[in-house]
């Protein structure tokens, strides 16, 4: 290994690889790998200017390990973290002088488990694929039995800690790759490469692997705690803006509206009923086809008339744009000519098949970002529409062969994960660059970083079943660790068979109850029975497609009704508080839903829970996750709480027994 310091970097060189390792912002390194130097100048998700560092760089000599004599080695140390590399070039890892990671590595020469050198597995493993420039990259740390490993984004899985769980690195619906972990020994690392591929955090090796890149990129930080890890990760990758007063409340969707007139009609009886409600989402084919992002005159005749109306109630309007563009509309010609759409690597151009043939756009081609925008500029935010509701923004691809679709910056398997992120920015930029707009979209994906372009994102379309409610507070908690602290999900799930089933309300009152204590209420979801007849007969237009069962809280009978309005006065009364919170994540980088080891780290006990969470520091949150529940054990850390149902006031360092009658979710607050 040749080594050589470059101003605040150490650098080294062995076998055609080319290895770059620098400070980047507090008690932290950024470290990059190419083969034969052939660098790409993205930062990708490290978008903000990092604080100034003065690295310490030493370069020397360590006795060969086969006794053969002294061999060249470096390290570098940035505030509490230091990597040494020796001279087969494995990187470890320490904090305040202890080992945190190392890489695997058991093979000839430099071996630190001699009795393995004959397995011929290195740490970098550069794997080129036939026929292009890119290589398959497998990057190996060794493992640590005792670690446990949270963030990583949003899978539809029931573990919180990931120890033990292998994750595909890509993006589907209901599943969003934001590769950043934050380990219990004090480290977060972000795998700074959007390129499709897995992780497997084994008893036996963890494992990054990224089937198409030309560069190594991963970031890592030292901290005290989790809230000191995030706030370092987002200084770096940036922080959500503020969120709007005005949105803190209610917001009520289903699936779907399908005229202004029922718009209209559910807006007038919230009011009716003295429930203010911050947002209305007008749902998918409200358009003519995919790709005219626009209204059906047809039942939407004059959608500026209804924006004013609903604006003079208070509500916000909120619309749903598809980035997929049927062949049959009337952007499809201009944009495939202009080659502003996926191209397929193989077969026809098709990428999606739902209610017609379909290919996606392709936002990373800057033209095409602000095509979409000033078609959707004129047809809905010109008419007072205030946001977008960002939906199949994975894409959602008929099928997720990602080697067969190409951007314009190069294959989906070197970049697809960004492009929900690109999507949004689509939006998001011109909207932000409006004087006094406080531009929100929702969305159902992002990557690292998307926190700063004003995505709420939402866990997509799970189930309506409590063993999906169940893996969406490991979702919600774990994204939030990740640098989103923007989530929400679809109360009730979005898939019901039969809304008049006592099993559902009971869920749906469940997952109202946990909604109220996260960072966006929202109503919506697809509600059987599916007995409404289409509007009319057509193919196309708003008319035709089906609508599922009233949404709205007044829909499910008269007891269900009052336990939401009681809840909905809660999350009112919790206004200035939420904003509070909202303001620490536009500040920290803190999430508003927290793993109890956030705000309790000291305490072993809370490094296990994962059916109980913090609502910001001062509530803990003990959402009923079971059908027929009306009792469970919650566990108070240290300290006095008080419960907020009987207003009794517990010691805590132990577990109690909570009353949970189906119209009380168990909450206490630190006191």
């Amino acid at each position: 290994m040749i080594f050589r310091k470059e101003g605040n970097a150490l650098t080294a060189s062995r076998g055609g690889e080319t290895l770059r390792i620098e400070g980047w912002g507090k008690n932290a390194l950024r470290v990059r790998a190419v083969m034969y130097d052939t660098w790409i100048s993205r930062d990708y998700a490290l978008t903000e200017k990092p604080a100034d560092t003065e690295c310490e760089i030493q370069i020397g000599t360590e006795e060969n390990p086969d006794g053969s004599g002294c061999v060249p080695c470096a390290e570098i140390r940035n505030g509490r973290i230091r990597a040494t590399v020796n001279f087969a070039g494995v990187i470890s890892f320490y904090r305040d002088g202890k080992l945190i990671l190392r890489e695997y590595y058991r093979s000839y020469g430099g071996t630190l488990v001699q009795t393995s050198r004959c397995l011929k597995i290195v740490n970098r493993e550069w794997k080129g694929n036939i026929g292009g420039s890119e290589y398959t990259l497998t990057v190996r740390f060794d493992p640590n039995r005792e670690e446990k490993i949270y963030g990583m984004g949003q899978y539809q899985q029931p573990d919180l800690n990931l120890k033990g769980t292998m994750l595909e690195l890509a993006q589907r619906n209901s599943q969003i790759s934001v590769p950043f972990m934050i380990s219990s020994l004090g480290y977060g690392l972000l795998w700074n490469n959007p390129a499709v591929g897995r992780v497997t955090f084994a008893s036996n090796m963890t494992e990054w692997v990224a089937r198409s890149t030309q560069q190594m990129d991963y970031w890592i930080c030292a901290g005290e705690n989790p809230k000191e890890i995030l706030n370092g990760y987002t200084a770096v990758t940036g922080r959500a803006p503020m969120f709007p007063d005005s949105l803190m409340g209610l917001w009520q969707c289903k699936l779907r509206y399908r005229t202004q007139e029922e718009v209209l009609t559910v807006a007038r009886q919230y009011r009716k009923e003295g429930i203010p409600i911050d947002q209305i989402v007008i749902d998918f084919f409200h358009w003519t086809v995919q790709g005219d992002w626009k209204f059906d005159k047809t039942y939407w005749p004059d959608p500026k008339k209804m924006v004013d109306e609903l604006h003079s109630m208070g509500i916000r309007v909120i619309v749903s744009v598809w980035p997929s563009v049927d062949r049959r509309s009337e952007n499809f010609g201009p944009m495939m000519e202009r080659g502003l759409l996926i191209r397929t690597e193989r077969g026809a151009a098709q990428t999606y098949d739902y209610q017609g043939d379909c290919v996606e756009i392709d936002p990373f081609n800057p033209a095409a970002r602000q095509y979409i925008w000033e078609v959707c500029k004129k047809n809905y935010y010109d008419l007072g529409i205030d946001g977008f509701w960002l939906d199949n923004s994975e894409p959602d691809y008929g099928v997720y062969d990602f080697d067969n679709y190409r951007y314009c910056t190069g294959p989906a398997l070197s970049c697809s994960n960004l492009y929900p992120q690109m999507f949004s920015r689509a939006f998001y930029e011109p909207m932000a660059a409006e004087k006094g707009i406080e531009a929100v979209n929702l969305l159902r994906c992002g990557w690292a970083g998307s926190q700063k372009y004003g995505n709420v994102i939402w866990s997509g379309d799970v189930p309506s079943t409590f063993e999906s409610f169940r893996e969406q507070l490991q979702a919600g908690l774990n994204i939030g660790l990740a640098g989103i602290p923007w989530w929400t999900t679809d109360i009730g799930g979005f898939m019901t068979d039969d809304v008049n089933d006592p099993a559902f309300q009971e869920l749906l009152i469940r997952w109202y109850q946990f909604a109220v204590f996260s960072a966006v209420l929202r109503m919506h979801g697809d509600r059987g029975p599916y007995n409404i007849p289409p509007l009319d007969e057509r193919e196309r237009g708003g008319g035709y497609l089906h609508t599922g069962q009233p949404n709205e809280l007044w829909s499910y009978g008269e007891e269900n009704y009052r336990i939401m309005r009681k809840y909905y006065d809660v999350r009112i009364a919790m206004h200035d508080y939420i904003r509070d919170l909202y303001r620490e994540a536009h500040e920290t980088g803190a999430p508003l839903i927290r793993t109890m080891f956030f705000e309790f780290p000291e305490d072993a006990r809370c490094w296990e829970l994962q059916d109980q969470y913090m609502f910001g520091s001062r509530y803990l949150v003990a959402p009923i996750l079971e059908l027929h529940q009306r009792e469970r054990q919650v566990y108070l850390p240290e300290g006095r709480w008080k419960d907020l149902n009987s207003g009794e006031i517990l010691k805590g360092g132990r577990t109690v027994t909570a009353p949970a009658p189906v119209d009380v979710i168990p909450v206490y607050e630190k006191v």
